[in-house]
């Protein structure tokens, strides 16, 4: 795995990193967020000629359209095979910037400075890199790994309150898949009030073990999907309706459905359900669930990227940090997960 940095200082510490890559050229990619509220803590840092393209913000841009616009502009930047991407953003940015650098010209190297609390503690650690399909959560990628990772927690200052919550949904499903003690020492009641440096430098820690051991999600890696396949489900089912979730706010509801199921399917005790569901409705509330949803969130889950065949499995937990993977699941089940937390 190539260098994850945590650096207190954007332009610094990015003008150390350019320094140390060899590169014929310099494309910069932003979204309108970070090209406002982020570009300028860098831009000192870059020299004197470089390429930059803006898109817009948001999950809904994710998709091969955005892609084909990039690919135009690093065409039409003359961008080699030696050039260098920058991809200044969150998850959305960071996913599918990494997938355009890793098609064009069968590959470009690529930096990440993650903007955001998820992708900080998610997104830049493991290679993971993808755009949506057919209305399907990240249904093309690749794995690559960027040259180098540089987390500046000074970016979370940029973010409003909502995005911030969004990325600690990343943070608890680490303790709760891997550390019982990260999880129980977590500020539920306050949890703006969190020291986020410690918790991300801890969550890369998390994230990074898992990854080393199983680049590729052949087993292990998949318990990081907790909570991510009823998750990715309503992510998608709300899209583009007035319900719109962002991507944390619709796995702190995965996990609650998925820690149901991990009592049920593989006997995690109901305290533990109790106090999963409990700080997570603290930090988050309830998102509003019809039965008219149910259907099309059943479907959706059937796409998911760790099914085998037809059948559906999930990442659950044993215990509060011990997760296990590869549990068959039907319809029938996710559909009584989803009336526990309509219910609560």
């Amino acid at each position: 795995m190539n260098p994850i940095i945590i650096a207190e200082q954007p332009s610094k510490s990015l003008s150390e990193a350019l320094s140390s890559l060899t590169f014929s050229s310099l494309f910069i990619l932003t979204d309108e967020n970070t090209q406002e509220y982020c570009f300028p803590l860098i831009k000192d840092a870059l020299p004197e000629s470089y390429f930059h393209f803006t898109f817009p913000a948001g999950e809904k841009h994710k998709n091969l359209e955005t892609c084909a616009e990039i690919w135009t502009e690093m065409t039409e930047a003359g961008l080699d095979r030696k050039a260098l991407v920058l991809n200044l953003g969150g998850g959305v940015l960071g996913d599918m910037g990494g997938f355009c650098a890793s098609i064009y010209k069968r590959g470009v190297r690529f930096i990440y400075l993650p903007t955001t609390l998820l992708s900080q503690v998610d997104a830049s650690v493991g290679g993971k890199l993808g755009v949506d399909f057919e209305g399907l959560k990240n249904h093309l990628g690749v794995f690559n790994e960027p040259e180098l990772v540089l987390i500046c927690p000074q970016f979370l200052n940029t973010l409003p309150s909502n995005e911030l919550r969004s990325g600690f949904a990343e943070i608890i499903k680490h303790g709760l898949i891997r550390d019982k003690e990260y999880f129980e020492n977590l500020d539920f009641q306050n949890w703006k009030e969190n020291d986020w440096k410690s918790l991300i430098s801890h969550s890369v820690e998390i994230k990074k073990s898992v990854v080393q051991e199983d680049p590729k999600e052949a087993g292990l890696r998949k318990i990081l999907n907790f909570g991510h396949t009823i998750g990715h489900a309503l992510e998608t089912h709300f899209l583009d309706g007035s319900n719109h979730l962002l991507h944390g706010e619709a796995i702190a509801a995965g996990m609650i459905c998925e820690a149901w199921l991990s009592k049920e399917k593989c006997q995690m005790s109901s305290a533990d359900l109790q106090k999963i569901t409990q700080n997570l409705l603290e930090v988050y509330g309830k998102i509003r669930l019809n039965k008219a949803d149910f259907e099309p969130v059943l479907n959706l889950c059937l796409q998911d990227k760790k099914n085998e065949g037809k059948e559906i499995l999930f990442s659950l937990l044993e215990k509060i940090g011990s997760c296990t993977y590869n549990v068959p699941v039907n319809k029938n089940e996710i559909a009584a997960a989803l009336t526990y937390y309509q219910n609560l």
